[in-house]
């Protein structure tokens, strides 16, 4: 989700393309362009609680957002997960639950830290959020009524019951998601985050940077700024929309992938603190603001996703054009990247039903390529990009439209040893399990732990 902060040229390009996408023929979905996926080979029915899904997947469990994180604006977020628990952000703060029976999952402790969008990833003994937002302080007790302060905030997790606030660092407009970089005893955070805000104390121009934070894990109180790396510096005096909204990191091959507004790159971090672009892409006609990156295992592979009209729009209706809101699916020749097709969910959603390609993450099937990822209202899809040029959708889950309205639905859906964890911003934890021979073998692999934007081997 883009937060109030997305810059007034930004809102222009999307007003714009949304003025495209409405000119397509209300008589049916638009045609649909070669190697694009509009079509699933998973029967689907309607349970009695008005769930739509496909029958080879379960939904296992939900566990509803509770006090003191279920206000009207206490949206849940992001995911994250370590041996036999799940944390999940929420603009409130976060909420800690236990997984060892994934069937059961039970809430350990919440923790009352307000704030956009408090994206989570979790290191050891340490939980950071991100901040986007700006407020009076660092700490959890800060206000939003003097708007001097945003950034990154640092837990101590080793009491899962009790975690405990210990530091904080200040990052130029905020930091909107973040990405772990590990480094031996020091761990290296890429924040994102839109700008500039040019009337804002905290997001001067110009903004065409990513931020690098530095906490060494055994003395997370001195976490400090280590680098400002500029990423475009042909683009040092805009004023206009810039920065990066999520990068994705696979640290074992030395390469992230940026999804920036309105690029994608790729960057050599051999040296973490110094990252080196390799490539940058450019989708003018499709992409409008490149979201998110998933490498596939080989790192032979990356999907970009686009999330037209910043999560707010419907853009999964029969007006949208299916490369529009989408996923493209590039592979890696001769060390550049190509792209080889789009990926959309094939079911039409309602014209009040926010969708868009969001959080998604691999299903670790050995030799091939698969992901289950989150359209907000349109639910949670799991896809096969094996074939690059013919991604297809083989399972799915989604509720009917959210009669409370705006912008709802999943905001994260990751794959985490055997099950599926949906982060449904007003409906709490969902559980789901796919039962496919493509997916099954991914069963018999076990993680320690996982943080969807800093990728490992499988």
């Amino acid at each position: 989700m883009i937060s109030a902060k997305l810059r007034g040229a930004l809102l222009c390009t999307v007003m714009l393309l949304a003025s495209a996408c409405a000119g397509v023929p209300l008589g049916g979905m638009p045609e649909t362009p070669a190697g694009s996926s509009q079509e699933t080979g998973a029967p689907a029915r309607t349970t009695a609680d008005g769930v739509m899904k496909s029958d080879n997947v379960e939904h296992v469990a939900n566990i509803p957002r509770t006090a003191p994180l279920n206000g009207s604006e206490d949206l849940n977020t992001d995911l994250a997960f370590q041996g036999d628990y799940a944390y999940m952000g929420n603009f409130g703060g976060f909420t800690i639950y236990d997984i060892s029976d994934p069937t059961k999952p039970q809430i350990v402790s919440q923790v009352s830290c307000p704030a956009q969008q408090n994206d989570v990833t979790v290191y050891g003994d340490l939980l950071i959020l991100s901040i986007d937002e700006p407020r009076s302080g660092p700490e959890c007790d800060s206000r939003d009524d003097r708007r001097s302060w945003e950034g990154l905030r640092i837990f101590d997790i080793s009491d899962k019951k009790s975690p405990r606030y210990v530091s904080a660092v200040q990052t130029d407009c905020g930091s909107h998601t973040h990405t772990m970089v590990p480094a031996g005893e020091t761990l290296y955070v890429y924040v994102s985050s839109p700008g500039p805000e040019p009337e804002s104390e905290t997001c001067q121009p110009p903004h065409e940077l990513i931020q690098i934070v530095e906490i060494p894990v055994q003395d997370p109180q001195s976490a400090k700024m280590a680098a400002k790396p500029d990423l475009f510096p042909e683009r040092s005096n805009s004023e206009g929309g810039s920065g990066c909204h999520d990068i994705t990191a696979y640290p074992e091959k030395n390469v992230a992938a940026a999804a920036c507004f309105g690029d994608g790159v790729i960057m050599d971090i051999t040296d973490p603190v110094e990252p080196k672009v390799v490539q940058r892409l450019n989708d003018p006609e499709n992409f409008q603001i490149w979201h998110s990156a998933t490498f596939n295992n080989d790192g032979t592979k990356i999907v970009f996703g686009d999330e037209l009209g910043g999560g707010a729009m419907a853009t999964c209706d029969r007006n949208t054009p299916p490369t529009k809101g989408a996923d493209a699916v590039y592979d890696l020749i001769n060390g550049q990247l190509e792209r080889r097709s789009y990926f959309k969910i094939p079911r039409e959603q309602q014209p009040d039903e926010n969708c868009v390609a969001h959080n998604g993450s691999l299903i670790p099937v050995p030799g091939k390529d698969v992901m289950v990822q989150s359209w907000y209202q349109g639910g949670v899809s799991i896809w096969d990009f094996t074939d690059s040029a013919n991604p297809k959708e083989i399972g799915f889950f989604e509720r009917g439209p959210d009669e409370t309205g705006g912008t709802v639905g999943s905001w994260s859906a990751y794959y985490y040893n055997g099950y599926i964890y949906s982060s449904d911003m007003r409906q709490g934890l969902d559980v789901l399990r796919i039962d496919h021979p493509l997916t099954d073998p991914a069963k018999q692999v076990r993680m320690d732990d996982f943080n969807v934007q800093t990728q490992k081997s499988y």
